[in-house]
């Protein structure tokens, strides 16, 4: 189901969406609704992008445990090249 919804856009935004629609081979519609529809994807990765990142970081401080730079660039490196290395152990750091 589909229901209407008005936004305000001033003349000067909606002669922009009219040239970028028409690059686009798109009516001005299809491509604002494009665009919503992107934004809001983006806004749901960027989310669970952040939930993954508050997860890890809670995790490095309820153990102290991390995987050092020098290693996990050997890590990324290895597999750059298509290697498939083992995965860097995670530890306290030393000092």
């Amino acid at each position: 189901m589909t229901t209407t919804t008005t936004i305000r856009i001033d003349d000067d935004l909606k002669a922009r969406i009219a040239a970028a629609a028409e690059r686009a081979g798109k009516t001005a519609h299809a491509f604002i609704l494009d665009a919503i529809a992107q934004t809001v994807e983006q806004d749901e990765l960027d989310a669970a992008f952040h939930r993954v990142a508050d997860e890890r970081w809670a995790k490095v401080l309820a153990t102290g445990k991390t995987v050092p730079w020098a290693d996990a660039k050997s890590w990324l490196d290895a597999r750059s090249r298509g290697e498939n290395p083992s995965r860097p152990a995670a530890r306290k750091p030393r000092g």
